[in-house]
């Protein structure tokens, strides 16, 4: 039977967010999970409001904030005012965020180096460009 593509896609993803998760870990981030880790992801540079990320991560504003004030309580993120509108609140990447981002990053790179040495340069390549497109009709946050 051949390999299914949800199978396909939800492996490496898996893998690659283990291999981060761990990282976290032996960096002494052990207190984020996955699903806050999906919310803190979307963060825009300059912060988000709750709406935007909670439909950026495809899940319901109360989940979103309960979400958001466990990240808020670890310190990864703050609540402040929006610039635009004083009656929105803007969530940006607080001090443990940013000191976290590095690690994922590195642990990440890592990961995608030993792909592209697994597959090669172009078959690599080719992988990221289909991902790419295809996050063009699929997320809708972007």
């Amino acid at each position: 039977m051949p390999d299914d593509l949800g199978l396909l896609l939800y492996l490496p993803h898996r893998e690659l967010e283990n291999r981060v998760f761990a990282a976290l870990a032996a960096a002494g981030f052990d207190d984020v999970t996955p699903a806050q880790a999906r919310v803190f992801h979307r963060i825009d540079r300059d912060g988000s409001r709750l709406t935007e990320l909670a439909e950026a991560a495809r899940i319901t504003k109360q989940t979103a904030g309960f979400l958001v004030d466990q990240l808020e309580r670890a310190g990864y993120v703050e609540r402040g005012p929006d610039p635009t509108d004083a009656r929105a609140r803007l969530i940006r990447v607080a001090g443990r965020g940013r000191a976290a981002i590095p690690v994922c990053l590195a642990a990440a790179a890592d990961v995608e180096r030993e792909w592209t040495a697994h597959l090669g340069r172009p078959r690599m390549a080719a992988l990221l460009d289909a991902l790419a497109r295809l996050r063009e009709i699929t997320d809708p946050g972007r």
